[in-house]
């Protein structure tokens, strides 16, 4: 459907911090707006789905991802880093689909959507965790890392008993 993380709009280094700080603050970006997604996808989820464990899974990503959106707002005002305002524009436009879809339709977009995110989560997390140079971004990714995987475990569950393929 789409790429939950605008690899390429991120990835460049920010000349003024030279490219160790680039990388972390490439996470920084990447990972709060991946949070904010999450955070608007699981209240359409709470509001549209028509699977009662899609409306758990979906306040699950609320209460989960506000959570750790918190942590990493904290992180980064104590470096003084400043996050994005809002998911990212491919983000944004997924949003705007799924808004547009309901019932049966809604349901598999939106695991579908789940999955992809939650594996770009972890290949986010576990990059900073092996190449990340401030150790609060690699403790934060360490952390969080955990729950990420368990969403996904979950999303996956999901998706067999809906019958949706991963793909």
């Amino acid at each position: 459907m789409y790429r939950r993380f605008a690899w390429l709009l991120i990835s460049l280094p920010l000349l003024a911090y030279g490219a160790d700080v680039a990388v972390d603050s490439a996470f920084f970006s990447n990972a709060a707006e991946g949070g904010m997604a999450e955070v608007d996808a699981g209240k359409l989820a709470q509001q549209k789905a028509g699977s009662q464990d899609l409306k758990d899974f979906g306040a699950m990503m609320v209460k989960d991802h506000s959570a750790a959106n918190a942590k990493l707002q904290a992180i980064a005002a104590s470096q003084k880093v400043k996050l994005p305002g809002s998911a990212s524009v491919m983000q944004m436009a997924s949003k705007k689909e799924l808004q547009m879809l309901s019932g049966d339709s809604f349901d598999k977009a939106y695991i579908k959507d789940q999955i992809k995110a939650h594996e770009d989560t972890m290949e986010l997390f576990k990059k900073e965790i092996a190449t990340g140079k401030d150790p609060q971004a690699r403790d934060f990714a360490t952390a969080t890392l955990p729950t990420v995987q368990a969403h996904l475990t979950r999303i996956k569950q999901i998706a067999a008993s809906a019958g949706v393929s991963a793909d």
